[in-house]
């Protein structure tokens, strides 16, 4: 049995180099395959002698189909009067139906309670996880009618008949254990996954089960001929559920990839061989193996998993949310002082000039290309919230700039930062007489002073809104205030920057502004701590209301 499925297969193991590092063999071909060569190898079969002794002549090759395959090979010396002898290994179920013997010791008619004792050890098998093959042979003798004359001739149709079964081989592929974990983050992510396999249905549910892909009792196993049998809404029905598609052909795999798509889902598709590159083309995201994949496989897919690892793929599910938030914190952070900066010049302009521009052009540049660009580049660098892979997926059509971007950055964070930065304003103004005088004119000291207290207004509220913006409902004490070395250094570069444009003379020609006093530095110290405090408390609240409605998933 062992020289039979040897001999039909087309993996080699390659041995390990002297100076490998870690003294593995590598397997060119199937993994499936090569676990053959190597029981056959712990079976102490001379693998040489057995090809040289069985020559191959001949390759029926697998086909999702058929499930099997079937090579030729010649013999030396005759073997059951014949000098050829074909073996046929493939799915047990499929290769038993072209049985009409067995083998112990020597060949007898099968029995109709061998082919039961048979399928019962591969149900055993199967639901333990394993996968198995089965194992048979044929002797090709000159004197059967039905042989062609010419090997070129040979066919599946012809070939593979009158077997004479050799025996079961199971053997495991354990998955890794970081995948259980990666298939619960994506439960808790709402990201639906199908196992689509051309494993045994008993086989293939054993593992889903390990793994957590299937959990309930009513979870469904579909059949390669069973989905046969079912039309586009009955198929659409069944994956609502939870469901594993076991015996699938390649155009099988294609058609539940266009069902899910017809649904309104994103599709990621992983995929390793030839047949799989329809499949992996149609879907909106096609992963293919890095390292068994094939040159097509890998050609059609939109992304090459080098590790062949699973759990890599949610790892970055993980690393594009994290990315996408980012992107959106920045945005926001950069949105926050706009509506100060905004609100300046419509305060003057609906004043009718009663209040001057609280806010100069070279400040409003101050901001927009200085204190605010390393704070937020800093917010690209944030890790992954703890609880970015509870959160369900964006809808496809959502826009990174949305309404809850624009409602959080330009009105809530925006009008918090305004009353602060106008309130400086008119502190100086109020300071020096204001009401009972009018506001200072532009070009007087008072002025100058105004306007730098509002820069320093919405400075020191982007100071505590950049730390606000770290998160999006978790508290930032349970990141860590100083985890971002990015940010903070941003943070003390943009106090830098703050006190040279106030006490350097030169730069206040610039910048138009003035040296403030203890007074306004007493205002506006606080700043950037009552930011934060709101912000913190604005997020505790929606915490606790999702605590008690529940986070829909």
């Amino acid at each position: 049995m062992l020289s039979g499925a040897v001999l039909c297969s087309n993996a080699k193991l390659i041995a390990p180099e002297k100076d490998s590092i870690n003294g593995r063999y590598t397997v060119l071909g199937d993994p499936t395959e090569a676990c053959l060569e190597v029981v056959a190898r712990k079976g102490k079969i001379d693998l040489d002698k057995l090809n040289s002794y069985y020559p191959r002549i001949l390759e029926l090759p697998f086909e999702s189909r058929r499930k099997r395959m079937t090579t030729i090979h010649q013999l030396k010396e005759p073997f059951e009067g014949s000098q050829r002898i074909a073996f046929v290994k493939g799915s047990p179920k499929e290769v038993m139906e072209l049985c009409t013997h067995c083998f112990q010791g020597k060949a007898r008619a099968i029995s109709d309670e061998d082919r039961i004792n048979i399928m019962k050890a591969n149900d055993m098998y199967a639901r333990e996880g394993l996968r198995v093959l089965a194992v048979a042979y044929r002797t090709l003798k000159p004197q059967d009618k039905d042989l062609p004359s010419s090997i070129r001739d040979y066919s599946p149709e012809v070939i593979e008949k009158d077997l004479t079964f050799l025996g079961l081989i199971a053997m495991q592929d354990p998955p890794r254990k970081e995948v259980k974990e990666a298939v619960e983050l994506c439960h808790s992510a709402g990201i639906k996954i199908v196992m689509i396999t051309g494993d045994y249905g008993l086989t293939a549910e054993s593992i889903a089960r390990k793994i957590g892909i299937i959990r309930s009792n009513d979870a469904k196993i579909i059949s390669g001929v069973e989905l046969s049998n079912m039309n586009d809404e009955e198929l659409k029905e069944v994956l609502k559920g939870e469901v594993v598609f076991a015996r699938m052909a390649p155009d099988q795999k294609y058609r539940i990839v266009c069902a899910l798509q017809e649904m309104g889902n994103i599709v990621a598709v992983t995929g390793d061989g030839v047949n799989d590159s329809p499949a992996l083309k149609k879907a909106d995201i096609g992963v293919a193996m890095g390292i068994t994949g094939t040159d097509v496989a890998k050609e059609a897919a939109d992304m090459i998993l080098t590790d062949d690892n699973f759990a890599s793929i949610v790892k970055a599910i993980e690393e594009g949310r994290a990315v996408y938030n980012n992107i959106r914190k920045f945005l926001r952070y950069i949105f926050d002082s706009n509506t100060p900066e905004a609100a300046a010049p419509a305060l003057y302009l609906f004043s009718g000039g009663l209040v001057p521009m609280p806010l100069t052009i070279m400040q409003i540049l101050t901001i927009d290309i200085g204190t605010d660009m390393i704070p937020a580049l800093g917010l690209g660098a944030e890790l992954p919230e703890d609880n970015i892979m509870n959160q369900p997926p964006r809808k496809v059509n959502e826009r990174l700039l949305n309404k809850k971007v624009i409602l959080v950055g330009f009105i809530w964070y925006g009008l918090l930062i305004t009353l602060f930065a106008l309130g400086g304003y008119f502190l100086v103004n109020y300071l020096n007489g204001w009401p009972q005088k009018p506001l200072a004119m532009e070009g007087s000291t008072i002025y100058y002073k105004a306007t730098t207290m509002m820069l320093v207004g919405v400075v020191f509220a982007q100071m505590g809104m950049v730390m606000n913006n770290r998160t999006e409902s978790e508290s930032v004490f349970k990141r860590g205030i100083f985890t971002n070395k990015y940010i903070n250094l941003g943070l003390v570069v943009e106090f830098l920057i703050l006190i040279a444009i106030i006490y350097i003379p030169i730069l206040n020609n610039v910048f138009n502004t003035s040296p403030i006093g203890i007074i306004e530095w007493l205002y506006a110290l606080p700043i950037p701590f009552v930011v934060f405090a709101i912000e913190e408390l604005r997020k505790k609240i929606i915490r606790n209301r999702h605590k008690r409605k529940g986070v829909k998933k």
